[in-house]
This record gives C-alpha cells, sequence and structure tokens, in this order.
C-alpha cells in the first residue's frame, strides 16, 4: 500500500466524537438496575460503574451481557421495549446535554474543507442517538446521513461491537476496502471491532480519567493493535501521518 492510500475516515461516535457515554449511561443504569430488581439479583449499578463495565456496547449488548452475567434471560419482547425506552430517555439527555470532545470541531472542520478524506460515523448505538450526538454538537454538518452506520439499526440483524460487522458493512456501502480506511475508537470493544474487520486503527483515550488513560492507551495499543494512540483531538494529523507512513 503506498503512502497517501488511505481514503476514509471511519469514526465511531460515543466519546470519540461527541461526550455522551456518561449521559447516556445515567439513562442506561436506571434501567439495567429495573431488570436485576424484577430478575431477583442484587447487585445495582450507577452510571459510571455500568460506563466501565461495558464501554462500547449498545444497550441491547449490555442487556446481552447482564443476562450472561447473572444468569437469566429476557423474551424478545422484553429486549424490544427495554431498548425503546433506553433510546428515547438517552436521546433527551444528549438532546439536552451533548459536548462535542475537546477539540474535535477544528480537525472536522480541516477534513472536510481539504477534502482529501471521506468521513462516515460508525457506531455500535441506535442510529437515532447518534444523530441526535452528532446534531446537538453541529457535527451533522460534516457527514452525509447516509454515511452514519449505527450498528443497532444498520444491519439486517441487530449487534454491538466487538463484532465487526458493522465496519465490514460500511466498507461495504462506501465501496472501500478495509485497508485503505483509518478507524478512530476510544473503547476495547470498538477497537476490537476495527481490529476484526481489517482496518488500521488510531485510538483516543481524550475522555478518561488520568489513570484510566494509562491504562486505556495499553489495551489500545497492545489488545487492540492501534498504529498509535492520541490524548487529544489536536494530535489527530500526526496521528494519520503515522497511519499512512505505517500502511506504506
Amino acid at each position: 500500500m503506498a503512502k497517501g492510500k488511505i481514503t476514509t475516515i471511519l469514526l465511531d461516535c460515543d466519546n470519540t466524537l461527541v461526550l455522551s457515554e456518561d449521559l447516556a449511561f445515567e439513562a442506561c443504569a436506571e434501567l439495567a438496575n429495573e431488570i436485576l430488581e424484577k430478575k431477583n439479583v442484587a447487585d445495582r449499578f450507577t452510571g459510571p460503574s455500568l460506563l466501565k463495565t461495558f464501554v462500547g456496547q449498545n444497550f441491547r449488548g449490555m442487556m446481552t451481557s447482564l443476562c450472561s452475567k447473572y444468569n437469566f434471560t429476557l423474551t424478545d419482547d422484553e429486549f424490544d421495549s427495554y431498548v425503546s425506552r433506553e433510546l428515547g430517555a438517552v436521546v433527551a439527555k444528549l438532546e439536552k446535554d451533548a459536548q462535542p470532545c475537546h477539540g474535535v470541531m477544528d480537525e472536522l472542520n480541516k477534513i472536510h474543507a481539504n477534502k482529501t478524506y471521506h468521513m462516515a460515523v460508525v457506531s455500535s448505538s441506535a442510529l437515532s442517538r447518534v444523530q441526535a450526538s452528532i446534531a446537538k454538537v453541529g457535527m451533522d454538518i460534516f457527514f452525509d446521513p447516509k454515511h452514519v452506520y449505527s450498528a443497532a439499526t444498520s444491519l439486517p440483524t441487530p449487534t454491538s461491537k466487538p463484532d465487526p460487522a458493522v465496519y465490514i458493512h460500511a466498507c461495504k456501502e462506501l465501496g472501500v476496502e478495509p485497508g485503505e480506511c483509518v478507524a478512530v475508537e476510544d473503547s476495547r470493544s470498538g477497537a476490537t471491532a476495527a481490529k476484526r474487520a481489517g482496518i488500521p486503527l488510531i485510538g483516543y483515550v481524550g475522555p478518561y480519567e488520568e489513570e484510566e488513560k494509562v491504562k486505556m492507551r495499553k489495551v489500545l495499543k497492545e489488545e487492540c493493535g492501534a498504529v498509535v494512540v492520541m490524548e487529544h483531538w489536536r494530535e489527530f494529523p500526526e496521528a494519520l501521518r503515522i497511519v499512512e507512513e505505517a500502511a506504506a
């Protein structure tokens, strides 16, 4: 692959473009605890503890993990009901309070103005949640609505990262090969999805607390194969240069 072969930037949304995870997990925790109470499970989650345990998963994936962790089942109707309720609560919070990750707007503006790369959003979250997030912070001007992809909504069978299906789907829809893309991810599950899809990865640890940043740098680099890990979006041009040189 020659230098400059990268044509397409695939961006996770939650806590990569938009500081949405804390807001979303506040709403998720209420419903998760309702499920646990109904299933006679004593444990309870706060928003932060749920985020730490299930970061990078959508709510459907989170409920599947809860079922496995605590050995209970939910019917399809129960799944669908909880997903619908969670989505409404989260979208309301995001439309009110979502903010962009630090420095990301400047970088998206540059990429959009230069027209060197195509950009798309590739998320585990439901499409309406992603759309609400990027619209609230003014990012919707950078992305063709057809190029905002959701593992929960865009696929024939809903799934969640670390399943690479949404990345594979996005590449097919965009008409690009995985090797000519670069993904930007902040979580183990998202980074693993990109790795499994064969997409070069830039890790991002900006939203994490200092102690967690150290841990996640190691996870993203050593476990998930990130070519480079950035702490602030102003590092993106150099990170992209490193990816392109590594691919040369």
